[in-house]
Order: structure tokens, then sequence, then C-alpha cells
């Protein structure tokens, strides 16, 4: 079976409103449709930038406990859950074979380990 969704884990967390942290998410495939869409929101046309935050949004359809995952939520995630997002969503919507860069704790070699490939 083609997988469609991936699960990730954010380096901080979203922090709620009550205080609760929220790490462990799951990331569907982009389609034409999240990409195309957005660009129609005025947010995104007064400025560009604010296409990841829409985009993201979309995306991203579980994130720790949250009901639901909105363009607010993403607003306020900090800024290296946001690049680590960001990343993770050019890497499971590019070649197709996500990645991310390891390091060994015991003799520092890097590598890249192949994520979320199981049928």
């Amino acid at each position: 079976m083609f997988q469609t969704e991936y699960e990730f884990t954010l380096p901080k967390g979203y922090v709620d409103e009550e205080g609760n942290l929220h790490k462990k998410g799951v990331m569907r495939l982009a389609t034409a449709a999240d990409e195309i869409l957005p660009l129609k929101d005025p947010r995104v046309q007064q400025n560009p930038a604010y296409l990841t935050i829409i985009l993201l949004s979309r995306v991203v359809t579980r994130l720790g406990d949250l009901p639901s995952v909105n363009p607010r939520v993403i607003e306020e995630l900090f800024a290296s859950d946001l690049a680590y997002l960001q990343e993770f969503y050019r890497r499971i919507n590019g070649d197709g074979i996500p990645r991310v860069k390891a390091k060994c704790p015991k003799c520092e070699h890097e590598f890249e380990v192949e994520i979320g490939l199981g049928e």
C-alpha cells in the first residue's frame, strides 16, 4: 500500500493555552490543491511568506492531543519547529523517500536515515 501519512516529532513542541506540550504529529502528502488554493488566501496575497503557514496547517493532520491543527497553531510554533516542519514537508513531498540527518552519539559520524517506509 502506498504511504500517504508520516509521523514526526517536533524538536521543541507546541505549547497550548493550558501549558500542555504537543510534540508528536502526523503530516500527509500534499495535493495540488494544498499548494494552489492558499494562493487565493488574502493573508498570502498580502504576505507571500504566510503561504508556509497555510500550507502546513493543511497537511499537518495531527499534533499531540489537539482537536485540530489550524493556521493559528502553526503561527505559534517555535521557529525551530517551523523550520523542522518545512524541511519534513520537502522531504516527504520530494522524491518520495523521506530522510533525516542523524549523528552517532558515540563516534559523531553523520549519515541519513530513511523514515516512514513501512508498508
